[in-house]
């Protein structure tokens, strides 16, 4: 990633519908964090469909600004932080393990990047890549310090020399993501985004994968043929899609996300009409 790339922030503003304060405040990051996760979709399209990830600065800006286009963590979250760097924020980035949904028997790759910021000398973390886990607002870096977000509640624990970021499901705490605090410099990024977008037992390899969290409260994803509405304590509404007609539809009326006309899911298995 080049750190002297400078985004077009009046674009990527209207990308993001935003029109508040553009001061280095926790409160700008909170409606940034807001904003972000709601206009750019969680989407790993291009990566199904075996295209490739370009996660130079100058690509990244083009496919989510310009094409308006949602990407994963390597795209979408570098795009907030060149912008947060842009708008004189102190941040930078975090590697982590994705542990959603996995026991803490299994240890997977690092293969996350999120962002570190400080501000008036406390730590904060963002994450608008982390699919439908994704934060809706910045998150204090203090153990054990439970927070209300928009979309549900958050804390970082730290346990046996290592930071877990969850979220709190009916009372239950459950492991989002795990980190050490490291850095997660360019080269890695390059690797773990290869490795993420190229290698055939990579969950987005397989899955058609997109989420996006509204700013009217409700988190939207898609995990194949299966579309779902989730609020914040209510029981979620699922839909089984059944055609690619209505699938494109369902990405351009839930996700903003207009794909080409010659896009087509070859490999994805739609349910028979019963």
């Amino acid at each position: 990633m080049n750190q002297d790339f400078v985004p077009d922030l009046n674009a990527y503003f209207d990308r993001i519908h935003y029109v508040g304060s553009q001061l280095p405040t926790l409160d700008t990051l909170h409606a940034i964090t807001a904003h972000h996760a709601s206009a750019i979709p969680f989407e790993n399209v291009d990566v199904l469909l075996g295209r490739g990830i370009d996660i130079s600065p100058g690509a990244v800006q083009q496919k989510i600004v310009q094409e308006r286009r949602g990407g994963y963590c390597f795209e979408t979250n570098q795009l907030l932080l060149l912008v947060l760097k842009a708008m004189g924020f102190q941040a930078g980035t975090l590697s982590a393990r994705v542990c959603w949904q996995l026991p803490r028997s299994v240890v997977p790759p690092f293969t996350h990047m999120f962002v570190q910021v400080e501000i008036s000398g406390e730590q904060w973390i963002t994450d608008c890549g982390m699919g439908s886990m994704s934060l809706t607002a910045a998150l204090r870096w203090q153990d054990g310090f439970v927070q209300e977000t928009p979309h549900d509640r958050r804390r970082i624990v730290a346990e046996d020399g290592k930071w877990f970021h969850q979220v709190c499901f009916a009372d239950e705490w459950l492991d989002v993501c795990q980190f050490t605090g490291d850095e997660m410099p360019a080269v890695d990024c390059q690797v773990a985004n290869w490795w993420t977008s190229t290698h055939p037992d990579s969950r987005f390899r397989n899955n058609l994968v997109l989420s996006r969290a509204g700013l009217d409260g409700i988190r939207r994803t898609l995990l194949n043929t299966e579309f779902t509405r989730r609020w914040k304590r209510a029981s979620p509404e699922t839909v089984e899609i059944r055609s690619e007609p209505q699938l494109l539809r369902v990405l351009e009326e839930e996700f903003d996300l207009i794909l080409p006309q010659n896009t087509h899911f070859e490999n994805l298995q739609f349910p028979r009409n019963s």
